[in-house]
């Protein structure tokens, strides 16, 4: 199973724990990430999650958050095919660096695209005709997967 985390996600361990939802989702995140530790499924990177993860202001957050992506199985490089889909994306009313990771995310034929924004997931759900990839919280898609 291939996997593609947009940076909300993989900062998810990183936040402050003492609400629930943070607490449960980032449990979740650990648990996908134990998976990919142990081959059971595949962490895919690209150049939208380098460059989010690159302008992070919290060195020692950055630091660990790029350790984390350079342990990915596959780097997706934004090319002109990937822009091109971006945009068209983008016209489902979704913004740049989103459509930026749904179009790696598709490019490289994840069966998931794993995110923690609510309003990402409910603006993939009303464009999923045009949307080729499962966009989904961690901790729901976990559910469904375990």
């Amino acid at each position: 199973m291939k996997i593609y985390f947009d940076v909300c996600c993989l900062n998810r361990p990183y936040d402050d724990q003492n609400q629930d939802r943070i607490h449960m989702e980032s449990e979740a995140i650990i648990t996908i990430l134990k998976h990919i530790e142990y081959s059971d499924w595949v962490l895919l990177n690209s150049g939208i999650v380098n460059y989010e993860i690159n302008n992070t202001s919290d060195i020692e957050r950055k630091e660990r958050l790029l350790t984390l992506v350079d342990s990915a199985s596959e780097f997706i490089s934004i090319n002109d095919e990937i822009h091109a889909r971006a945009k068209q994306i983008q016209e489902c009313g979704i913004k740049t660096y989103d459509s930026l990771h749904i179009a790696c995310a598709e490019n490289a034929h994840a069966d998931v695209f794993l995110t923690t924004d609510d309003r990402l997931i409910k603006a993939v759900k009303r464009n999923f005709n045009d949307i080729k990839i499962e966009v989904e919280n961690p901790l729901l898609w976990l559910y469904k997967v375990v």
